[in-house]
């Protein structure tokens, strides 16, 4: 692996790991198992590339994208709470009908940023060479996020999304609204995916419909990788490996397309069975390594 493929898959493990955070926050804290990321991370980043093309502020386009994101998520959220329907069937319709959004947001499958400017314009115009300023960024975002994250959890409204994943009846029957918690949780998590996107789609100069399909998939495994490497004992911890665990997940594909046995090597067709074989591995790994203690 060459240098410039490390720090490529660097960039992409930050970018992502606010993606990754994301998931996070709806699968192990809320207990969601939300698909709706597959859909909101392709909206954040036709929502940012229409903008800039429009004339917005790079910088302002993030924002709105993170709210198109939010909705996403709430009508997941709202679609569980209020009619019903079971959480994996709600997320899947939304991102079943977020596929037609996206288009007919872009007016077509795609958007092109080419000569158009970024969030990344204002880094290389301080003379730092552009294939750090994707890094720089992409590390301010996720620190960023990873800060307010932690902070928002151990805030009031945090501990009640804390408590509505741990013990819904418990804290229903201390007068909290639980509906309302999970709409928020499930809204917030999909604001970050959406914003994920949105950074993605500045740094590729374009958004793609088809962009988010898999996306579900690198989540959990990032998730699985940094829980079982860097532990999860308390919130932050926890959201600080899933960010770590992204980093490491791209930084093993990226390896992982670089080997070559004889004459066969991995192509990039080879991701999934790649993207397997790491969260078989994450998931094994600690039984193996509990039974090598008690031998």
């Amino acid at each position: 692996m060459t240098w410039y493929a490390a720090l490529g898959a660097v960039e992409q493990g930050l970018v992502y790991g606010i993606m990754v955070i994301g998931v996070y926050l709806t699968f192990r804290i809320l207990d969601f198992p939300d698909l709706t990321v597959d859909g909101s991370l392709p909206l954040g980043a036709s929502i940012s590339a229409v903008a800039i093309t429009h004339g917005v502020n790079p910088y302002l386009s993030l924002v709105i994208a993170l709210a198109g994101g939010f909705l996403a998520g709430a009508v997941t959220a709202i679609l569980n709470t209020k009619f019903k329907i079971l959480h994996l069937l709600a997320s899947i319709l939304t991102m079943i009908a977020l596929y037609s959004i996206n288009i007919r947001i872009m007016s077509g499958p795609n958007v092109a940023l080419l000569g158009q400017e970024t969030v990344f314009d204002a880094v290389i115009g301080y003379g730092i060479p552009a294939h750090f300023a994707g890094l720089i960024i992409f590390g301010l975002f996720a620190l960023i996020v990873l800060s307010f994250i932690v902070w928002f959890l151990g805030s009031e409204i945090g501990q009640a999304i804390l408590a509505v994943g741990d013990n819904p009846q418990m804290i229903r029957s201390l007068g909290v609204n639980t509906d309302t918690i999970i709409i928020l949780g499930v809204g917030l998590s999909n604001g970050l995916v959406a914003l994920s996107g949105a950074l993605v789609a500045q740094n590729q100069g374009a958004a793609d419909v088809g962009m988010g399909i898999g996306t579900i998939v690198a989540g959990l495994a990032s998730v699985i990788i940094g829980e079982t490497l860097f532990g999860c004992n308390t919130i932050a911890r926890a959201f600080i490996a899933a960010l770590l665990g992204s980093v490491v997940y791209r930084l093993a594909i990226a390896l992982a397309l670089g080997l070559e046995f004889g004459g066969f090597r991995f192509n990039p067709s080879d991701l999934n069975l790649i993207t397997a074989v790491l969260v078989i591995s994450a998931l094994i790994a600690p039984n193996l390594k509990k039974r090598l203690i008690q031998r």
